[in-house]
């Protein structure tokens, strides 16, 4: 591609870089440039303009975002994405329904190195989606870019990202009660969050906080995934209520977790359903590192011991300006 300013007679054809003000109003950037904008601008005294010329196998803006992007997302359906029309170099991705954003990011970052002028932004990995969020834009920067380019683009890029949509639809989640705890406050925070997954919280069962009636709670509870929020915190790995999913016949795969607010987390399984220990952060709407964990439970993405380990960074998440014991010294 060829970038610069034209005398008008070279002009025809051309992609206007910047918009010019017409007594009949404004011909702006990215137009092609025909024989009748050209007379307009001759009207008005103008000689030059800064065009955008292609080059043979050069690809417009448009064109080019449009192929990358269907590159990216082939089956939008089992993706779980929509692409809008490409305009000005851009198309973006949508999320068709709540979810989580499954992204490659080492072809990603790949697609990025290719030409500086094709370029692919998104969420973060494993990013919790609601429907009609964007999940990624395709930007080509330049009026147009070499079709060898964009065919590279296109390979590397093939099928890269989708979206994981909830498979679980229901929730228990047992409370465990002490003198002067918090009990059931926070419930209503908890149901939004299973709500904006698509889930429905079933059942709520407080219980005592004694290991052997949560692990008899959990003995009775129908719902899918399984929550557990303690009146008092979770402190070690055999405390009570990880304790209790064992004596109910389950495993604890993992606790805590390096994402603060959100540490005393613990993860297992009972029977094939997922079990979490929600820290008591939870109680509160704001984002802590259970939204990460319950996120992928719901939408059936596995989350291993080397997983949640890899959520330290990026895991400290909000300082919190009443905790007792402030991080800093």
């Amino acid at each position: 591609m060829k970038f610069g300013p034209v005398p008008l007679s070279q002009a025809e054809g051309a992609v206007l870089a910047h918009s010019v003000q017409l007594p009949a109003g404004r011909l702006r950037k990215g137009a092609t440039l025909t024989a009748a904008h050209l007379g307009d601008l001759a009207s008005a005294g103008i000689t030059e303009v800064i065009v955008a010329r292609l080059d043979p196998g050069d690809v417009h803006e448009n064109d080019a975002a449009a192929r990358l992007a269907a590159a990216l997302v082939p089956d939008p359906e089992a993706q779980g994405l929509r692409l809008t029309k490409a305009f000005t170099g851009r198309v973006n991705l949508m999320a068709e329904s709540a979810g989580v954003a499954l992204i490659d990011a080492a072809r990603l970052a790949e697609l990025n190195l290719i030409n500086p002028m094709i370029t692919l932004a998104t969420v973060p990995a494993c990013q919790q989606m609601a429907a009609g969020g964007m999940v990624g834009t395709v930007k080509i920067i330049s009026y147009a870019v070499p079709g060898a380019d964009l065919d590279r683009a296109c390979a590397v890029a093939r099928g890269a990202l989708r979206l994981a949509r909830p498979v679980l639809k229901s929730a228990t989640l047992i409370v465990t009660e002490i003198p002067g705890g918090a009990g059931e406050k926070g419930v209503p925070a908890i149901r939004d969050r299973l709500e904006a997954l698509g889930l429905t919280l079933d059942r709520v069962i407080p219980v005592p906080h004694k290991t052997q009636t949560i692990a008899e709670a959990l003995g009775r509870a129908e719902g899918e995934l399984l929550l557990i929020l303690t009146g008092s915190a979770t402190s070690d790995p055999h405390d009570v209520a990880p304790e209790a999913l064992r004596r109910a016949g389950g495993t604890v795969e993992r606790f805590g977790m390096p994402v603060d607010p959100g540490n005393l987390l613990f993860l297992g399984d009972l029977s094939g359903r997922p079990v979490i220990g929600l820290p008591g952060c939870a109680r509160s709407p704001a984002l802590n590192g259970a939204d990460w964990v319950l996120s992928r439970v719901a939408c059936g993405v596995a989350v291993s011991h080397a997983d949640i380990a890899a959520m330290g960074v990026g895991g400290l998440l909000k300082e919190i300006p009443t905790r007792p014991q402030p991080r800093h010294g």
